[in-house]
């Protein structure tokens, strides 16, 4: 019986296999990482090797102007720095952040679930969405404390 497709679940710790029940599909915070190291590691090797062949080339113990292992340390943190941007940032984008504000927050007994308290909250603005339905099925899956709330 397909109550809601807007709903969402706060519990006091992870639950592993929410997100498969939810139907949730996997986080695309992944691909902006490895975009980011990817693009932060093309970028580190460009910027060495625009710096020690044009911009100042300077041959120090019969070294070529460039060679891809001295400049390991650069190398690695654009890389490190730029997937951290990309994590960051995709993180931002994927979970529509920042959300400052949810009306379940004024809830008396929101602040209770960070320690014992498991609470569904399902949306009243899906098309889906009929109160006595979703009240129902709260009640036939074994819903104890069934609450509507209104702005």
């Amino acid at each position: 019986m397909l109550v809601s497709k807007k709903w969402d679940v706060y519990t006091p710790f992870p639950i592993h296999g929410m997100d498969e029940a939810m139907g949730l599909k996997r986080s695309k915070v992944t691909f902006f990482c490895l975009i980011g190291g990817v693009s932060g590691f093309f970028i580190g090797m460009l910027m060495v090797w625009f710096m020690n062949g044009f911009d100042y080339p300077l041959i120090v113990g019969a070294k070529p102007y460039f060679s891809p292992i001295y400049p390991f340390p650069v190398i690695y943190e654009m890389t490190i720095l730029l997937a951290a941007f990309g994590a960051f940032f995709g993180m931002f984008l994927s979970n529509s952040l920042p959300q400052h504000y949810h009306p379940i927050m004024n809830y008396r007994k929101f602040s209770r679930v960070t320690d014992d308290k498991f609470i569904i909250v399902i949306e009243s603005n899906d098309r889906l969405y009929h109160e006595i339905k979703t009240k129902s099925f709260l009640e036939e899956i074994g819903g104890k404390e069934i609450t509507i709330l209104e702005e």
